[in-house]
This record gives C-alpha cells, structure tokens and sequence, in this order.
C-alpha cells in the first residue's frame, strides 16, 4: 500500500503544543498522524499545513514563518525517515533513497497579509499548496460555512483574490479550493489556466455542509484536471448525529463520499484529505496507521486495487508530475 495525503495540520498542533510547553515531535507522538506510523503504513508523501486561525493570531505573516522554522527543524531532524518534495522529482528521488516526503502547503490566505511579495516568500520557503481561506473572510475572498454560514454562497474571490490566483499559477503554488465558499471555487473554475484542487473537502450530496462540493464543482474541478481529498471529519460525512450526538468519522461514509466524486467526477479526480490532527478524535481511523479499514471498506463497495491504488496515492501523484 502506497499512500499520499493531501491535508493535515500535525505541524500546527506540534507548534501549539509546544507554546503550551508540552513536549511534542513529528517523530512518534500520541496525535493522528506521526513518521513512525506513516512509515509503518506505507505513506509516500504527506502534505503539511502551516495553519493558523487569523481570529487568535495578530500577526499572521509572522506566526506562519514560526510555523515553517518549525516544520524544517522536524524534516531536517528526521531526515532518515522523510525529506522535503519541492517539485515532482524531489517525490520520485525521496522514494528511491527509502525516504518519505514532505509537502508544505499553506491553509489561510490571510497570512500573506494580502502582499503578493509575501506570497513569493512563502513560495521560497518552500510552499507548494495555498487555501485562499479558512473559516473567514478575508482579503482574498468569502468561505463556506461555519464561521460564514450567514454570508450568501454567492461571495467568492476578491479581485485580489483573482491576482493572487494568478501570482500562484505562475510561481508554482497550486490553488487550493478547500474552504472557499461555491461562488470563489466558480471564479477559480473560470479564471484558472491550470489544474487545481479541494485538498480536504466531501461532497454535498451525501451532507448538506457548505464545507462539502456540490456536484456541479465536482464536475468542474475534474473537467479542470483537478484532484479532491476525502476528508475523515464526521460532521463533513454525515448529518445524523450517533446516540451520544457526536458526529462520528466512520470509514464507511468515507467510502461512500469517495464513491459518489468518483461517480460524479470520474475516477481520476478523487484522492485523499485526511484533515488529521485538524480534527476531533471521533474517528474509526484513529489514527493513520489503520488506512487498512479503508483500503477493505472500498473493496466491500466494489472498488478494484487498480482503482483503490488511484484514489490512494496514483491520482495525486500524476497531479504533482504535471504541476510541481
């Protein structure tokens, strides 16, 4: 089993840990996600958000370059087991030394601090992915729920927004559409030159969430050459709560929103988002070392290996060679 993921915030919870003066390390920990268990499971390439909510932090440029310190002292620390993928032959050179490796992407466009020049920085540190937001607005655009959930579905990228999509294109960074609200995902549709993708999003025919993809985006995203990430957070999976009220993660309707963006966007569109250590512990995978309950799930509602192999690791991978 090959695995890639396109979304966790493991290096965020490790920096919060710490400012709380906890001991936490990317190596082996108690969190979803950990080198350790990555290697254990069979994980080519992990993506690593530089997250930040721009409600808690005042300085958001500033923050996020702590953040990225952060990520490189734990890539360079733990170079037997992992090492930075700046570009395609990076993943294929990482492979063939029996390394792992390591995609930071940036989730809040807000810590660009709306200047182009700080977007070409990040890119210099090494970002490859960009959300244009989190759970607000901000000076690139208007998101889904749940923090927005009062703003129409209409509001979509700002027209700095449409400039920053254009700057990512040609530095290199991929669009990410996760977070953005339906009308901010039409205007990447319309305005993108090259492919894109919805990191960590689900489809909103199986759950009414304004965080989840209607099917008309799941079409266009595909039509796009585009990729969507599973995401494993039970209320973007399911409305009905269990008897406890908890919205639970449970591998089958992992399985189903998988089926459904596959049957709406074709098999080549859809991949893996986990959203680990950005999400609550109410989850059948506890934690990444179990993507087997997955890997069987799909198999019990009809998928081959060549297609379980595709949304595992092969459609991101043929993504990344055409993008990074």
């Amino acid at each position: 089993m090959k695995i890639i993921d396109m979304h966790c915030d493991t290096i965020s919870r490790i920096y919060q840990e710490r400012r709380q003066g906890k001991h936490a390390l990317l190596r082996s920990n108690f969190f979803h996600l950990d080198l350790e268990k990555m290697k254990k499971t069979g994980y080519l390439l992990q993506n690593f958000a530089i997250f930040l909510d721009i409600k808690q932090t005042a300085n958001p440029y500033e923050e996020a370059k702590k953040q990225i310190a952060l990520f490189q002292e734990e890539i360079q620390n733990n170079q037997d087991m992992i090492a930075p993928a700046l570009s395609y032959s990076d993943i294929l050179e990482n492979e063939k030394q029996g390394k792992m490796s390591a995609l930071m992407t940036l989730e809040e466009g807000e810590i660009c601090e709306r200047s182009l020049e700080k977007l070409e920085e990040f890119y210099d540190l090494g970002a490859r992915m960009m959300t244009f937001t989190w759970n607000y607005p901000n000076g690139l655009g208007f998101p889904g729920e749940p923090a927005a959930a009062h703003l129409s579905q209409s509001q979509g990228l700002t027209s700095l927004g449409m400039e920053f999509l254009e700057r990512m294109e040609e530095l290199g960074i991929i669009p990410d559409v996760s977070h953005l609200s339906d009308a901010g995902i039409r205007d990447v549709c319309r305005l993108a030159r090259k492919p894109f993708c919805a990191s960590h999003s689900n489809a909103r025919a199986l759950c009414q969430r304004g965080r989840n993809l209607p099917d008309s985006l799941i079409r266009s995203i595909a039509e796009h050459g585009g990729v969507i990430g599973a995401n494993y957070y039970g209320p973007f999976l399911s409305q009905i709560p269990d008897v406890f009220g908890r919205y639970y993660g449970y591998v089958k309707d992992i399985a189903l929103h998988i089926r459904h963006i596959s049957d709406v966007g074709g098999i080549n569109c859809i991949g893996l988002g986990s959203d680990f250590d950005g999400i609550d512990n109410h989850l059948e995978l506890k934690n990444c070392s179990l993507m087997d309950l997955l890997e069987e799930e799909l198999k019990k509602i009809g998928f081959h290996e060549s297609e379980i192999d595709k949304i595992f690791y092969q459609n991101v991978l043929a993504f990344y060679q055409e993008l990074l």
